[in-house]
């Protein structure tokens, strides 16, 4: 159901134990000193620069979306909105306002890796990260997986797959230092932490990146694989380039079909939820 269930369309009520609101609807000012983090929260590095805006955004307008909590003995433990949390320290504020929900183990990680995936927060590594978190704390599948988070149980796998990386190449995609598709470039290379090095030291694109890669290790061939085409029944190889790019940022699959100035761009779903987030990211909508 998503954040908005169990968020609702609560009004701002004060209540000042956390055990007799846990499980009440309403806005409540909460004190950040009884706040903290999720050890699990799947997010890890958080953009200073993007912080310090919003603490500025804070102090002149306040906090205008409350976090959402669940209580944790005498304090609360955040289930969605450490940014905010982490902003409005900043911002030197006392309390914040926050939703409280009495919520189990499984479910405050389905819903902390949902939150920052769906608001596009999570770099490849740390979605990656946190559906290892739900297949094995949690006992989930990757079609469950990929259920849960509205994406195809490919994009699940490939994100997967990253994390059997390097050390180097894995903290480089932290980093930001190569991108998602420099990384499944060098995943089928038969050096990939010098291929890496290659890449950030040359500044080579994804598509140099794949040649390379296939210079060093035979790979499947384009005509094996399915895909694109440029109307003429041969794959192109930047058509598949620009196809991966666009699933990578989607989560679902992608194909374009190009002949001669013109063609199609097909977003395959394969449920009505996949279709909703669709809409909503054309519409421009809040997921």
């Amino acid at each position: 159901m998503g954040l908005q269930a169990l968020l609702g369309e609560a009004a701002r009520t004060p209540a000042p134990e956390p055990q007799q609101a846990a499980n009440r609807g309403g806005v409540r000012e909460i004190e950040l000193s009884r706040i903290r983090r999720n050890p699990n929260q799947p997010r890890i590095q958080f953009d200073e620069d993007a912080l310090a805006e919003l603490a500025d955004s804070i102090r002149e307008r306040g906090v205008l979306q409350p976090i959402l909590l669940r209580p944790d003995g005498d304090s609360f433990m955040i289930i969605a909105g450490e940014r905010r949390w982490r902003a409005a320290q900043r911002a030197q504020l006392h309390v914040i306002p926050a939703i409280v929900r009495d919520i189990d183990e499984s479910t405050l990680a389905e819903l902390a890796l949902i939150e920052n995936i769906q608001r596009a927060d999570l770099n490849a590594l740390e979605e990656a990260q946190g559906y290892r978190q739900l297949i094995e704390r949690h006992g989930h599948t990757q079609d469950g997986v990929a259920k849960i988070v509205h994406k195809s149980r490919s994009h699940v796998a490939n994100l997967l797959r990253l994390l059997e990386l390097p050390e180097f190449v894995r903290q480089s995609l932290l980093r930001g230092d190569i991108s998602m598709g420099h990384a499944r470039a060098v995943a089928s290379a038969s050096d990939p932490t010098t291929l890496t090095r290659e890449i950030i030291a040359k500044g080579l694109s994804v598509r140099q990146a794949e040649e390379e890669a296939r210079r060093q290790k035979p790979r499947q061939t384009a005509a094996a694989r399915s895909g694109s085409g440029n109307g003429s029944g041969t794959p192109d190889a930047d058509l598949q380039a620009l196809e991966r790019q666009l699933g990578d940022m989607l989560g679902l699959k992608v194909q374009v079909v190009h002949k001669g100035q013109g063609g199609t761009v097909t977003l395959h779903y394969s449920s009505l939820d996949q279709l909703d987030m669709i809409c909503q990211r054309l519409s421009g909508e809040p997921i």
